[in-house]
C-alpha cells in the first residue's frame, strides 16, 4: 500500500466518521425538539406530560451543546475573538494560530480531565438518573465530548505549526 493508498484510506475513515457524528448530532436535536414540544403540547393540551420529559430535554441539551461544540471545532467554526490576526503575514497568523489551538487545547483537556474525575467520583456514588440509567453514564460526555475537543484542537496546532514553519496553506484535519 502506498502513501498515497493510505491517505486516501485515512481520508475516507476521517469523512466516514465526521458522517456519523453529524448523524448522531442531527439525532440528538431532533429529539431534543421532539422531546420539547411534546412536552409543551402535552401540558397545554390536556394538562399532563410525561415524567421524564423534561429531565431527557436538559441531558439532550447537554450533548447537543458538547457535540456541536466537537463539530463546531472541526470545522473551525468556534468562537473566537480575532482582532489583528488577519492583518498578520500568513505564516506569522499560521504560528499565532497554531499557539492559540495549543492554549485550547490545553485548556480543554484539563476541563476533560476534571470531568473524568467527576464522572468517576459519580459512579462511586451509584446514583440513578434518568429512566434508572446510572447518573455518570449520562454525564460521561462531558470528559468525553472536551476530551476529543482538546485532540481536535490539538491536531489544528500542528498543522498550522506546520504552516508557519513550511509556509504551506494548511489543510483541516
Amino acid at each position: 500500500m502506498t502513501s498515497a493508498d493510505r491517505a486516501s484510506a485515512l481520508q475516507r475513515g476521517l469523512h466516514a466518521l465526521h458522517r456519523l457524528e453529524d448523524l448522531f448530532l442531527a439525532l440528538m436535536l431532533a429529539a431534543m425538539i421532539l422531546t420539547a414540544a411534546a412536552q409543551i403540547l402535552l401540558r397545554n393540551l390536556f394538562e399532563w406530560n410525561f415524567s421524564w420529559g423534561d429531565p431527557l430535554t436538559r441531558l439532550l441539551v447537554l450533548w447537543v451543546g458538547l457535540m456541536g461544540a466537537l463539530v463546531a471545532t472541526r470545522q473551525n467554526r468556534h468562537i473566537a475573538i480575532d482582532l489583528v490576526t488577519h492583518l498578520l503575514p500568513a505564516r506569522i497568523r499560521a504560528g499565532v494560530q497554531a499557539l492559540t489551538s495549543l492554549f485550547a487545547a490545553i485548556v480543554c483537556g484539563v476541563v476533560a480531565w476534571y470531568a473524568a474525575i467527576f464522572i468517576l467520583d459519580e459512579r462511586g456514588y451509584g446514583s440513578a438518573g434518568l429512566l434508572g440509567l446510572p447518573d455518570w453514564l449520562l454525564h460521561s460526555v462531558i470528559p468525553l465530548g472536551f476530551g476529543l475537543i482538546s485532540l481536535r484542537y490539538a491536531l489544528h496546532s500542528l498543522i498550522r505549526s506546520h504552516a508557519a514553519v513550511t509556509g504551506t496553506q494548511d489543510v483541516a484535519p
